[in-house]
């Protein structure tokens, strides 16, 4: 080995990662990267030191030496900007854990607030939704986050419940004006529910929350992580007809069932049919075909279970739910997570 690159060691995929302490290097120090990789870094500004002969590594029986390079230094999550109903926050840690590698793009068709595509970070992908607002916003968070900043510092310090209502009324000509708008009402309205009447108007009264600037803010953040993405209005099956082999696509549909309201559910102007079901699941079995990696959420029913059953594989899991007006409907409930490759 030279001198003058550090090294990573990989030690393959380990059940558990223990730090270890390595008496004999005092100007060296270890950092845990993940489960899988420990990374010497410098310490006391030496940056020229040599990886040791490492032996007696209980439970490890190979040792793999890798640039560094491979792999980017740990940085804090990007964290989405907008509150969303039914967003995936909560699954955004088991996604982590279960996509370890990803060759290819990531591919979300139902947007939302991208929860999990901040958490999983990818440097490629592509986001679509059928919601014009939303994807000008995000556009605009990507192109302008500066500008985005102001307008909503100015937000935060007017914000009360008159400026609640004349914001939402009111009709802005430029896109950053909109996306600022956009955000505001998101942050400041009930439950961060995103609702149109049938003239295409937000009617979602005021909630409870006041901050509309948040600890959390990252503008530069995002616009840098967005620079890598792909953002297009589209119909589901558009963005996922367009996912390739080791493509990653990550489908978070409104959760329509056969039967349940005569099988329609609202999703933004539109509504989403049990036949949108349908298609979602074709169009998903073809990108299967395509050797697509597939995740999807679906509402654990017995009638999406019958649709998924033949060609994927389904785990129930449980989330919290807390999108009800009365805390009586509030609760736990149970999700479906369909995959395939």
């Amino acid at each position: 080995m030279g001198r003058g690159s550090p090294y990573t060691v990989d030690f393959g995929q380990p059940k558990t990662l223990q730090r270890h302490r390595f008496t004999q290097l005092p100007f060296a120090k270890w950092r845990g990267r993940s489960r899988s990789v420990l990374k010497m870094t410098s310490f006391a500004g030496r940056t020229d030191l040599v990886l040791p002969v490492l032996e007696r590594f209980p439970g490890h029986d190979a040792i793999k030496m890798i640039p560094t390079s491979s792999y980017s230094d740990p940085v804090p999550p990007i964290k989405p900007f907008l509150k969303w109903a039914g967003g995936k926050r909560w699954l955004a840690s088991f996604m982590k854990e279960t996509v370890v590698d990803l060759p290819g793009r990531y591919i979300e068709p139902f947007v939302g607030s991208g929860a999990i595509y901040f958490a999983l970070s990818p440097r490629r992908a592509l986001l679509s939704d059928v919601n014009k607002s939303l994807v000008e916003t995000f556009r605009c968070v990507r192109d302008y986050p500066g500008e985005i900043e102001g307008l909503l510092a100015a937000h935060h310090v007017r914000h009360s419940h008159e400026h609640y209502y004349a914001i939402r009324g009111a009709n802005y000509v430029e896109p950053i004006e909109r996306a600022a708008q956009f955000i505001y009402l998101n942050r400041t309205c009930w439950n961060g529910l995103y609702r149109v009447n049938r003239q295409g108007k937000f009617n979602v009264p005021v909630g409870t929350k006041t901050s509309v600037t948040l600890s959390s803010d990252d503008w530069m953040g995002v616009s840098k992580l967005l620079s890598g993405a792909q953002l297009s209005c589209q119909d589901f099956e558009q963005a996922i007809d367009a996912a390739e082999k080791d493509d990653l696509v990550f489908a978070d549909p409104p959760y329509t069932v056969k039967h349940n309201l005569n099988g329609f559910i609202k999703y933004n102007e539109s509504l989403f049919s049990w036949d949108d079901q349908i298609r979602l699941h074709n169009s998903l079995l073809r990108a299967k075909k395509r050797n697509v990696k597939i995740f999807v959420t679906n509402a654990d029913h017995e009638s999406v279970r019958k649709l998924y059953a033949a060609d994927f594989k389904m785990i129930p899991l449980e989330r919290a739910s807390v999108l009800s007006g009365d805390p009586a409907y509030r609760g736990r409930f149970n999700e479906l997570f369909i995959t395939a490759n």
